[in-house]
Protein backbone atom coordinates (compact mmCIF):
# COMPACT_ATOMS: atom_id res chain seq x y z
CA UNK A 1 0.00 0.00 0.00
CA UNK A 2 1.05 3.52 -0.92
CA UNK A 3 2.04 5.91 1.71
CA UNK A 4 -0.89 8.06 0.11
CA UNK A 5 -3.37 5.96 1.30
CA UNK A 6 -2.34 4.86 4.13
CA UNK A 7 -1.96 8.71 4.73
CA UNK A 8 -5.61 8.77 3.75
CA UNK A 9 -7.05 6.10 5.72
CA UNK A 10 -5.11 7.47 8.58
CA UNK A 11 -6.82 10.81 8.12
CA UNK A 12 -10.44 9.59 7.22
CA UNK A 13 -9.87 7.25 10.46
CA UNK A 14 -9.02 10.12 12.24
CA UNK A 15 -11.71 12.32 11.03
CA UNK A 16 -14.65 9.74 12.23
CA UNK A 17 -12.94 9.67 15.42
CA UNK A 18 -13.83 12.94 16.08
CA UNK A 19 -16.66 13.54 14.71
CA UNK A 20 -17.23 11.00 17.66
CA UNK A 21 -19.06 8.11 15.07
CA UNK A 22 -16.38 5.83 16.13
CA UNK A 23 -13.37 5.68 18.21
CA UNK A 24 -10.05 3.59 18.83
CA UNK A 25 -9.88 2.75 22.59
CA UNK A 26 -6.57 3.74 24.12
CA UNK A 27 -7.07 0.53 26.79
CA UNK A 28 -6.98 -2.06 24.53
CA UNK A 29 -3.73 -3.89 25.32
CA UNK A 30 -0.85 -4.00 23.33
CA UNK A 31 -1.43 -6.00 19.96
CA UNK A 32 -5.40 -5.76 20.30
CA UNK A 33 -6.96 -3.00 17.63
CA UNK A 34 -10.44 -1.74 18.96
CA UNK A 35 -13.03 0.80 16.91
CA UNK A 36 -16.15 1.18 19.16
CA UNK A 37 -19.31 2.94 18.77
CA UNK A 38 -23.08 2.97 19.87
CA UNK A 39 -24.24 0.94 17.69
CA UNK A 40 -27.13 -2.44 17.61
CA UNK A 41 -25.15 -5.76 18.02
CA UNK A 42 -26.66 -7.59 15.45
CA UNK A 43 -26.32 -4.89 13.26
CA UNK A 44 -23.06 -5.15 13.70
CA UNK A 45 -22.80 -8.63 13.01
CA UNK A 46 -24.70 -8.53 10.07
CA UNK A 47 -22.40 -5.43 8.55
CA UNK A 48 -19.33 -7.83 9.53
CA UNK A 49 -20.54 -10.62 7.59
CA UNK A 50 -21.37 -8.52 4.52
CA UNK A 51 -17.83 -7.20 4.76
CA UNK A 52 -16.34 -10.18 5.13
CA UNK A 53 -18.02 -11.75 2.37
CA UNK A 54 -17.92 -8.12 0.01
CA UNK A 55 -13.68 -8.60 0.42
CA UNK A 56 -13.96 -12.90 -0.26
CA UNK A 57 -12.67 -13.58 3.02
CA UNK A 58 -14.37 -16.80 4.10
CA UNK A 59 -15.72 -16.89 7.48
CA UNK A 60 -14.72 -20.34 8.96
CA UNK A 61 -16.46 -20.08 12.28
CA UNK A 62 -18.58 -17.92 14.64
CA UNK A 63 -18.62 -18.09 18.34
CA UNK A 64 -21.15 -16.74 20.64
CA UNK A 65 -19.49 -16.77 23.86
CA UNK A 66 -22.87 -15.40 25.98
CA UNK A 67 -24.47 -18.21 24.47
CA UNK A 68 -22.38 -20.85 25.53
CA UNK A 69 -22.30 -18.87 28.70
CA UNK A 70 -25.81 -19.12 29.39
CA UNK A 71 -25.48 -23.13 28.69
CA UNK A 72 -23.43 -23.36 31.79
CA UNK A 73 -25.77 -20.59 33.72
CA UNK A 74 -23.04 -17.65 33.92
CA UNK A 75 -23.80 -14.32 32.47
CA UNK A 76 -21.91 -12.92 29.99
CA UNK A 77 -22.47 -9.86 27.87
CA UNK A 78 -22.82 -10.23 24.59
CA UNK A 79 -19.73 -11.47 23.20
CA UNK A 80 -18.91 -12.91 19.84
CA UNK A 81 -15.83 -14.34 18.02
CA UNK A 82 -15.50 -14.33 14.07
CA UNK A 83 -12.99 -16.75 12.64
CA UNK A 84 -12.20 -15.96 9.02
CA UNK A 85 -9.87 -15.40 6.53
CA UNK A 86 -8.10 -16.55 2.79
CA UNK A 87 -5.29 -18.73 2.91
CA UNK A 88 -3.73 -17.24 -0.05
CA UNK A 89 -2.22 -14.49 2.84
CA UNK A 90 -2.21 -16.74 5.73
CA UNK A 91 -0.92 -19.67 4.08
CA UNK A 92 2.53 -17.57 3.44
CA UNK A 93 2.61 -16.66 6.85
CA UNK A 94 2.39 -20.24 8.21
CA UNK A 95 4.97 -21.17 6.01
CA UNK A 96 7.44 -18.71 7.19
CA UNK A 97 6.70 -19.52 10.66
CA UNK A 98 4.56 -22.67 11.99
CA UNK A 99 3.66 -20.97 15.31
CA UNK A 100 1.94 -18.25 13.54
CA UNK A 101 -1.38 -21.22 13.14
CA UNK A 102 -1.94 -20.40 16.98
CA UNK A 103 -3.39 -17.01 15.66
CA UNK A 104 -4.63 -18.06 12.15
CA UNK A 105 -7.52 -17.88 10.86
CA UNK A 106 -7.82 -14.39 11.57
CA UNK A 107 -10.17 -13.40 14.60
CA UNK A 108 -12.72 -10.32 15.13
CA UNK A 109 -14.45 -10.10 18.55
CA UNK A 110 -17.79 -8.17 18.89
CA UNK A 111 -18.84 -7.65 22.34
CA UNK A 112 -21.73 -5.32 23.47
CA UNK A 113 -20.40 -2.90 26.98
CA UNK A 114 -23.08 -0.63 28.40
CA UNK A 115 -24.49 1.57 25.64
CA UNK A 116 -20.88 0.61 23.70
CA UNK A 117 -20.13 -2.19 20.61
CA UNK A 118 -16.70 -2.66 20.22
CA UNK A 119 -14.92 -4.36 17.88
CA UNK A 120 -11.45 -6.13 18.51
CA UNK A 121 -8.84 -7.65 16.83
CA UNK A 122 -5.28 -9.04 16.71
CA UNK A 123 -3.14 -6.02 15.00
CA UNK A 124 -1.05 -7.80 12.38
CA UNK A 125 2.39 -6.30 12.80
CA UNK A 126 2.42 -7.87 16.48
CA UNK A 127 1.59 -11.15 15.20
CA UNK A 128 4.86 -10.81 12.61
CA UNK A 129 6.50 -9.57 15.95
CA UNK A 130 5.40 -12.58 18.33
CA UNK A 131 5.93 -15.22 15.87
CA UNK A 132 9.35 -13.79 14.17
CA UNK A 133 7.78 -13.25 11.14
CA UNK A 134 10.97 -10.46 10.06
CA UNK A 135 12.22 -12.43 7.92
CA UNK A 136 9.30 -12.96 5.33
CA UNK A 137 8.12 -10.63 3.13
CA UNK A 138 4.11 -10.32 3.79
CA UNK A 139 1.84 -8.07 3.14
CA UNK A 140 0.97 -6.95 6.57
CA UNK A 141 0.32 -3.50 6.18
CA UNK A 142 -2.49 -4.46 3.33
CA UNK A 143 -4.00 -7.14 6.07
CA UNK A 144 -4.05 -3.99 8.62
CA UNK A 145 -5.46 -1.97 6.08
CA UNK A 146 -8.19 -4.58 5.76
CA UNK A 147 -9.17 -5.54 8.83
CA UNK A 148 -9.57 -2.02 10.06
CA UNK A 149 -11.92 -1.36 6.89
CA UNK A 150 -14.21 -4.25 8.27
CA UNK A 151 -14.21 -3.23 11.24
CA UNK A 152 -15.36 0.49 10.45
CA UNK A 153 -17.65 -0.91 7.87
CA UNK A 154 -19.10 -2.86 10.38
CA UNK A 155 -19.81 -0.75 12.81
CA UNK A 156 -21.59 1.44 10.26
CA UNK A 157 -19.12 3.84 9.63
Amino acid sequence: MSRYYASLITALTAGLMAAGSLHADDAAPQGIERLSGSANIDDVESRLRQALDDRDLTLVQMVDHAANAANVELDLSETRLFMFGNPEVGTPMMQCQGSVALDLPQKMVIRQDGDQVHIEWNDPHYLAERHGLDECELPLDNVASVLSEVASEALGD
